[in-house]
């Protein structure tokens, strides 16, 4: 048997802790591997659950649009049927407060007018 040199053997030494160096850094890097594909399990889950909230939403703002649309084409068609209500109650409010002597035209609105009649507001009533 051949007796080892001391270079040999700090070699062998050398190679036992690189490794274990590389043992040690391939566990870490196992483990944070796991804990990646623990994440994305995670990400995932969650992603499903988005989507189908985002599904349910979809579904529900279609249907409540519809519903807004047959509620506009029944008020448009009972606004045609009787065109006084179309003036409304606003219309005569504004009328009220015109006669109480203040301004409803939007350049003086609110404010008190002379005895005088303001251009502005009659051309509102026409």
């Amino acid at each position: 048997m051949k007796e080892q040199s001391p270079f040999q053997q700090q070699s062998n030494e050398v190679d036992v802790v690189n490794k274990k160096e590389v043992l040690d850094r391939f566990s870490h890097l196992e483990k944070q591997f796991e804990d990646l594909q623990k994440d994305f399990s995670l990400l995932k889950n969650d992603l499903v659950q988005l989507m189908e909230e985002n599904h349910q939403l979809a579904h529900e703002n279609h249907h409540l649009r519809q519903r807004l649309d047959d509620l506009t084409q029944e008020d448009s068609s009972n606004d045609d049927q009787n065109p006084s209500k179309s003036v409304g109650e606003g219309y005569d409010n504004l009328a009220r407060i015109y006669e109480e002597g203040f301004h409803i035209c939007h350049v003086y609105f609110g404010t008190p007018r002379e005895e005088e009649d303001c251009m502005f507001c009659l051309k509102f009533f026409n």
